[in-house]
């Protein structure tokens, strides 16, 4: 009989100050890795966008390695994630830290108290012009003006916030299209200079509530449309949430809230 350890867990809602709105996040910090069909049926019970797992490190440049699981597979990069990781650090794991590193799969990635917020630098993806994409006006649920690349997403350029809150998207179609993230963007109104919702369903999740690495391609995307570098971003999903961002030339600052909203144990197999 496989035997079972007890460890933490966290839910933690990335991107919002209120609880059960911005993205939430699992985080289960570990004393060592688990094997990976352990981590992965970890988030798959979870069920939720992404779950975060971090072990210590020794490295120079990182205090702990972070990895991201969606419910189907391990995936390069997560902004909300980190964000929620570096959050149940300093608030719990440390009492008095300022900043935590993370090594990752996208590098290096510092979470860093900010005020009220946790800000943290990822690196920008700036999107090139694509050609219009077969079949992806029925895909969307609308007609885009223009498909930008921003690598592993693709970005989907409407002509208002109204347009892309109305958008009723075919998963099955745009799961089609490989294995691709979608943002569909607009200029913001009001308050907000953009606005966003995106779309991951060939990494088995339909709709992210908010999505912090969106943001390295949409801001620069923003940033060189609108002639700034300091930018004010919401995610108008059901749960919504608000981004504060800096584009630097091959970075992106992200900052926003975090609340924490579950705190306890799992019981896991060692091995499946």
């Amino acid at each position: 009989m496989t035997r079972t350890i007890r460890i933490p867990f966290l839910q933690v809602d990335a991107f919002t100050k209120e609880p059960f709105k911005g993205n939430p996040a699992a985080v289960c910090p570990l004393d060592a890795w688990l094997p990976d069909p352990v981590l992965q049926a970890i988030a798959r019970e979870n069920n939720l966008s992404e779950t975060a797992f971090f072990v210590p490190t020794d490295d120079e440049d990182a205090d702990f390695h972070l990895r991201w699981f969606t419910s189907l597979t391990e995936v390069d990069l997560c902004g909300h994630a980190t964000l929620a990781s570096g959050h149940a650090i300093l608030s719990n794991l440390r009492d008095k830290g300022k900043a935590v590193r993370f090594s990752s799969q996208a590098g290096i990635l510092i979470v860093t108290k900010d005020g009220d917020r946790l800000s943290m630098d990822l690196p920008a993806r700036r999107p090139r012009a694509l050609d219009a994409l077969p079949n992806a006006n029925g895909a969307f649920g609308a007609k885009p003006s223009a498909f930008f690349s921003g690598g592993r997403d693709i970005l989907a350029l409407f002509e208002d916030a109204q347009q892309v809150r109305a958008l009723k998207p075919d998963f099955v179609a745009l799961k089609s299209f490989g294995k691709h993230g979608f943002i569909a963007t607009a200029p913001g109104a009001g308050d907000c200079d953009f606005v966003s919702r995106c779309f991951f369903p060939a990494f088995g999740v339909e709709e992210d509530p908010v999505t912090g690495s969106a943001h390295c391609v949409s801001a620069p995307f923003w940033a060189d449309r609108l002639g700034k570098s300091e930018l004010f971003a919401r995610q108008i999903s059901q749960r919504g949430g608000e981004l504060w961002l800096s584009v630097a030339e091959d970075r992106v600052h992200i900052s926003g809230h975090c609340v924490e909203v579950i705190a306890g144990e799992m019981s896991v197999p060692e091995s499946l």
